[in-house]
């Protein structure tokens, strides 16, 4: 199926290149970040309007953490081709509301408050039930109701699906773990703090990858308790290319990539609330340790190109160029979930309100992470859907095959997507 999506897009400038080629493996990776990954489906939305309408998918390679990791089961687990992947994916987020992913009557939130607070002084509380502020049952049901665990194996021996990842972080290990099922042929891996664990996925691993710290309960797993695989994931990028990545498809949920943002600063009148404290330690699991991947990726790639392809050869050196495209938020989605935060429900509301998770507070980026609302998700859609459709170019560039080109003019080799429309 790969070498379908090769052959429609070997062409340049009209031209059509008849050499064979070896399909490239190319690999989708989708960061964490709660309801920011309604961003991923916009992004997601327009590159299947990029593709032919009948292209299966195009990335064998798919790996997903957090939110980012039941977005990327749903696409793997998909019977139909890319577009209708896509298409079924963004109904759910479309229709998603906060009672669909948790639980937020007013005493489901007194009850997860005062356990969270009675285990600052006995140890005890938690022992039998894992301590967390929310109740996600809801949203096991929805993951259990939506995702086909049984396709995957389906999807690898048809050639659709090389490996799919989830990664989740062990609470008693302190290792990031990624949890994937894939062919035969890959092996497991073991690095310091990280490491490969083939297996069945399912629900559980969903669950627990997507696991916010005190916010949603950890999940045991075989021998430990795991919790969101953005905590401690030092190389996001790491999983896809052990399952044999040649190019790498990043969504990212931030903006701090794009130049303009760098440089505006604006004046602080008041310290920082708990809310916006929240927010900061938040990110640095969910976005940072992802945007510190990439850079190492592009000086890697920077360093490799310095080094000719005979003199790696000759002094054994495993280094290969990888191709990546990042795309990435032209906007700040803080702002824009400031704007929504009174789509929360209105327990949860209330509580944002008192710790300053307002616009005012500067807080609205550990509210964005619980924003499972209708408005919110939409703009998010949009905004993803805008930003790959002002890439296309770039997106054609990615998808096209390593063979010789005809012309002087070979596609670039990396792009980073930051530019604002």
């Amino acid at each position: 199926m790969r070498e379908k999506i090769d052959v429609l897009f070997r062409r340049v400038r009209g031209t059509q290149i008849e050499q064979p080629c070896e399909p490239v493996k190319r690999a989708l990776i989708l960061s964490g970040g709660g309801a920011r990954a309604a961003y991923q489906v916009g992004v997601l939305k327009a590159l299947a309007q990029i593709l032919p309408a009948d292209a299966p998918n195009p990335f064998p390679i798919i790996c997903g953490t957090s939110a980012g990791a039941i977005n990327a089961l749903s696409l793997a687990c998909h019977t139909g081709n890319f577009s209708e992947a896509v298409s079924d994916l963004e109904q759910i987020w479309q229709n998603l509301t906060p009672s669909q992913i948790y639980r937020a009557d007013l005493w489901s939130l007194i009850r997860g408050g005062t356990r969270l607070a009675a285990s600052l002084f006995n140890e005890g509380v938690g022992r039998h039930q894992p301590l967390a502020l929310l109740d996600n049952r809801p949203l096991r049901q929805l993951i259990e109701d939506r995702i086909q665990f049984n396709q995957i194996d389906i999807g690898i021996a048809q050639g659709q699906l090389e490996a799919v990842s989830v990664t989740a972080m062990g609470y008693s290990s302190g290792e990031s773990v990624s949890f994937y099922q894939g062919s035969t042929q890959i092996d497991s891996w073991k690095r310091h703090r990280r490491n490969g664990c083939a297996c069945k996925l399912r629900a559980d691993h969903l669950m627990a990858s997507s696991a916010i710290p005190t916010i949603f309960p950890t999940v045991h797993i075989n021998r430990e308790y795991f919790g969101d695989g953005a905590l401690r994931q030092l190389a996001p990028i790491s999983p896809a290319l052990h399952l044999g990545a040649e190019r790498v498809f990043v969504i990212g949920v931030s903006g701090n990539r794009n130049p303009q943002h760098w440089i505006r600063r604006r004046r602080t009148r008041h310290s920082p609330s708990m809310a916006q404290i929240m927010g900061h330690l938040l990110a640095s699991a969910f976005i940072d340790s992802l945007e510190g991947d990439i850079e190492r990726l592009e000086r890697i790639n920077e360093l490799i190109d310095l080094v000719e392809p005979d003199k790696r050869a000759e002094q054994g050196l495993p280094l290969k160029k990888v191709d990546s495209l990042i795309i990435s938020p032209t906007k700040e989605l803080d702002k824009i979930a400031g704007r929504k935060i009174r789509y929360l429900p209105r327990t949860l509301r209330f509580f944002m309100r008192a710790v300053g998770a307002t616009a005012k507070g500067g807080g609205a980026t550990a509210a964005s992470y619980l924003l499972f609302a209708q408005p919110f998700c939409q703009e998010l859609i949009d905004l993803g859907y805008k930003d790959t459709m002002w890439e296309r170019d770039s997106i054609e560039r990615f998808f096209s095959d390593p063979c010789p080109l005809p012309s002087n003019e070979a596609p670039k080799k990396s792009e980073l997507v930051t530019s604002n429309p």
